[in-house]
């Protein structure tokens, strides 16, 4: 299990794995004129802020975002991720980083005018936050709940294009088996869309459980992205993440083979990190 209320987390190493692979996504998405929706399960706040006594009392964002942004030569694919932060924080040169976004707020800056967003948050607390930052945003439908529900009851979307980004607490075991039975829920009803699974590596045996499920569902184009900053261990605590994507970009991955060997050195300097692409269910 994982205790992963996001405040504590914002700007680690794997938010930095999973909104470069929201950003390159949502390019992609927008090289056809059509338009097409943005559909966040579990959005959050929107916006966290990097002074508070929660991500202070973690500082993982210092070995997450913080490494990033010091560090030389970044690949060119990941500059558009790295300009929003910048635009976040407009003074950063000046002081310290102040905040990170969450996925919605990415999506926000990154959607065209004829685009749609569907936000769903399940904490009250959060929803407040959330909506500030969406104000007069008429792309944006924000809905209180249980966001897998929406996979129920808003696909397929009238676009009939869209990312659907996946990205529960994992607070509970079972959540690693409801997160493949919402993939199925959504793939039942909306095949060609594109769905972005973020995952945990706490204990290994639930993502090679989660995996397995995932290639005996039926679903095609099964794309697996992993970047670890540590090895595989019993012992509490995150060592590695990743991102599962449905119907992936033709580019991303050779998008994320070219990015992960960079990105790998610099979020685990002490040469302990690993990555890995690999087709779960690969392309007929």
């Amino acid at each position: 299990m994982l205790s992963y209320r996001h405040s504590f987390h914002a700007g680690n190493f794997a938010d930095v794995l999973k909104h470069i692979v929201q950003v390159l996504i949502i390019e992609s998405l927008k090289e056809k004129e059509k338009p097409f929706v943005y559909l966040d399960t579990h959005s959050g706040a929107g916006r966290y802020s990097l002074s508070s006594d929660e991500a202070n009392k973690t500082g993982e964002y210092l070995e997450g975002i913080v490494r990033v942004l010091e560090a030389s030569n970044p690949p060119e694919l990941i500059k558009p991720y790295l300009s929003l932060i910048h635009e976040l924080n407009p003074k950063i040169k000046d002081q310290a980083l102040r905040y990170y976004p969450g996925s919605p707020i990415i999506a926000k800056a990154l959607l065209r005018e004829e685009d749609r967003l569907l936000l769903a948050e399940l904490h009250p607390s959060d929803q407040v936050f959330l909506k500030k930052g969406f104000l007069h945003d008429p792309r944006a439908l924000i809905k209180l709940g249980d966001g897998f529900h929406l996979l129920k009851s808003h696909l397929p979307p009238l676009e009939r294009r869209g990312l659907i980004l996946i990205d529960p607490s994992y607070e509970l075991k079972e959540d690693y088996q409801q997160v493949v039975k919402a993939l199925k829920e959504g793939y039942k009803r909306f095949a060609t869309g594109i769905y972005a699974l973020w995952y945990p590596v706490v204990f290994r045996q639930n993502i090679k459980k989660m995996c397995t499920e995932l290639k005996e569902s039926g679903i095609k184009k099964i794309l697996q992205i992993e970047l670890g900053v540590r090895p595989d261990s019993d012992k509490r605590g995150m060592s590695a993440s990743g991102m599962i994507v449905i119907n992936p970009p033709w580019k991303l991955e050779n998008q994320m083979k070219e990015i992960l060997p960079w990105l790998t050195k610099v979020l685990a300097p002490d040469g302990h990190g690993h990555f890995s692409v690999e087709w779960l269910v690969p392309e007929e």
